[in-house]
């Protein structure tokens, strides 16, 4: 729990200063496991925790719930995902659970998977996407999660034909809503929106019908130094 108190604010899990992140990736040491790698953050005390420590414990907590929940809306399904205790406010473990609360609630709907097998395969690809890749790179990890549950919902490789496209175009459609209410980052608002363009995709191109609520309403803006208050669609105090 302590841990959660000290990064809940998308400050650092060691001592809650505020991450700060830099152009160029510089050497840096995880306190935790010793690994030595090149980031574009730290904290303002030098602390640099690897996304593998990031998120360890809340990949656990994606694959737990998801394997238990009968729901068939995805927002609600991340939405009981975001309260564990180590689900932080921005993380790379939202770069797995956007796609693994799509596959829960698609196989709840009745598509033809193996969700274990699915959620594997998800957290497995999702975690290769480091965080940070919304601004360094130009694609949030929430939107790149989704072309990855389309990909793994469709069998598509790089040598599959229409599956091939619905995974690249599922991406870009995310991406472009994320892109389009603008920064900077949060991981629960681009997690939201991508979710619910995921779920108007899938039931477009492959009719497959999954719950939406009317209305998200986040509860985490008070987690969120950088929050866009009023000018995010899910914001709690929005008329």
């Amino acid at each position: 729990m302590e841990e959660k108190k000290k990064g809940g604010r998308g400050g650092c899990l060691v001592c809650g200063q505020e991450l700060v992140y830099c152009q160029e990736a510089v050497d840096m040491t995880c306190v935790f496991c010793g690994k030595k790698e090149k980031s574009h953050a730290s904290c303002r005390e030098g602390h640099y925790v690897c996304d593998a420590c990031h998120a360890k414990k809340g990949l656990e907590a994606i694959q737990a719930l998801c394997l238990e929940t009968s729901l068939k809306d995805p927002v609600a399904i991340v939405q009981q995902i975001m309260a564990d205790p180590y689900i932080y406010m921005h993380g790379p473990e939202h770069h797995v659970m956007a796609g693994a609360a799509l596959l829960t609630a698609c196989h709840n709907c009745g598509a033809g998977l193996d969700l274990e097998e699915a959620l594997r395969q998800m957290e497995e690809r999702g975690s290769q996407v480091p965080g940070g890749a919304c601004g360094f790179w130009g694609c949030c990890g929430a939107g790149v999660s989704t072309g990855i549950y389309m990909s793994i919902l469709t069998g598509a490789t790089p040598l599959s034909g229409n599956s091939w496209g619905l995974s690249n175009r599922m991406t870009a459609r995310a991406l472009d809503a994320i892109g389009r209410i603008g920064g900077p980052r949060c991981c629960k608002r681009d997690t939201f929106t991508a979710l619910k363009e995921a779920v108007l995709m899938t039931g477009e191109e492959l009719g497959i019908q999954m719950e939406l609520p009317e209305k998200i309403i986040c509860n985490f803006s008070g987690e969120n130094q950088q929050c866009l208050r009023k000018k995010c669609p899910y914001y709690k105090g929005k008329v």
